[in-house]
């Protein structure tokens, strides 16, 4: 039961940790971490758009994010690394705080959305839905969802090549939420591969003029293809009358 606990533990310390991230390093277009540990110490990996932002001048902003993660969170000899991400509009964490800081600064949800929803399709998303919900319009709570291009709901595809995240902001009419779900084309692997068929090589025969080898003439494959034919045809004849000999013989 102690192990399990262990479990249950950690995975809630990580999820306060990434709380921690999303807030602390917004501005530099925080996506995730990756965390692993090793035998020196705790690897976290930092992907964000802007590395500038979270490295600090002269690598300030990376002492006190280390010192912060060593000792609130007990990370044991916490080694930080920054990862610039290539692509901010294929990430629905980037994407999802992008939103949020629209909406924080009073933009229309429904201007929003399709801001965020054309910005990822022109990027190259193979499909996006996004999904909106809280008191948008009114004291009644609603949602609303807007979807483009191709996106897997379900099965191995879904579960492959499609990223989400989910994001909460605080607004004058109350907390709304944000979902956005990217289907990545670079992640799509098709089940079937169509292979062009491999041009046959013609038949080398020698020429009886010249003694070299040469390729078949279509006239020389013709008359040769109706000679297999009606040799064919000669040993069927021969096995039917030796069958029926046969017969006669048990008769």
């Amino acid at each position: 039961m102690s192990s399990v606990k262990n479990v249950i533990k950690d995975n809630y310390n990580m999820m306060l940790l990434k709380d921690y991230l999303r807030d602390a390093i917004k501005e530099a277009g925080f996506s995730h971490a990756e965390i692993s540990k090793t035998p020196t110490g705790t690897r976290v990996a930092l992907h964000v758009t802007r590395p500038g932002i979270v490295i600090g001048r002269k690598g300030s902003g990376i002492r006190d994010l280390t010192d912060k993660l060593a000792t609130d969170f007990g990370l044991k000899n916490p080694q930080i690394s920054v990862v610039e991400i290539e692509k901010p509009e294929l990430s629905p964490s980037v994407m999802c705080n992008r939103m949020a800081s629209h909406l924080e600064r009073g933009t229309a949800f429904r201007r929003a959305t399709m801001w965020t929803l054309k910005q990822i399709m022109e990027n190259g998303a193979m499909g996006v839905q996004i999904t909106i919900s809280g008191k948008l319009r009114g004291d009644r709570s609603a949602f609303e969802k807007h979807t483009a291009g191709i996106l897997p709901r379900a099965g191995h595809h879904a579960e492959v090549i499609v990223a989400e995240d989910i994001a909460h902001v605080g607004t004058a009419m109350g907390l709304i939420g944000i979902r956005i779900r990217i289907a990545r084309k670079e992640k799509f692997v098709p089940e079937f591969e169509m292979k062009a068929e491999k041009p046959k090589k013609a038949k080398q025969v020698k020429d009886a003029e010249t003694g070299k080898m040469r390729d078949e003439t279509a006239a020389e494959k013709k008359a040769r293809t109706e000679s297999e034919q009606i040799a064919i045809e000669e040993e069927k004849m021969k096995d039917l009358e030796t069958l029926e000999e046969e017969e006669a013989k048990l008769k």
